[in-house]
């Protein structure tokens, strides 16, 4: 079994890699309802404050990466016409 340190280099050592920083353009279609479950999946994972070890990516991610992807589940919601009815149903907690 490896241990925590050495998977975590091997995550360093491929988000190293030359051209991981460069934007890839994707073009998604989706069901809105798998948008939504999407964005929550996003929104529960960056929540999470008990590290669990499965997270080490997540842990070595920096504060704008985490930021990066919350917009990104944002920005879903918002091309889907969902952000308001996301924003009633976290009302709802």
């Amino acid at each position: 079994m490896q241990t925590t340190s050495t998977i975590a280099r091997v995550f360093e050592t491929i988000l190293s890699i030359p051209g991981m920083n460069e934007n890839v353009k994707l073009q998604l279609s989706i069901s809105r309802k798998n948008v939504l479950i999407l964005s929550k999946v996003i929104e529960r994972g960056l929540a999470c404050k008990e590290p669990s070890g499965d997270d080490i990516v997540l842990e070595m991610a920096s504060k704008e990466m985490l930021e990066e992807l919350n917009g990104i589940a944002y920005e879903l919601l918002e091309k889907a016409g969902l952000s308001a009815m996301n924003e009633k149903l976290n009302a709802l907690k």
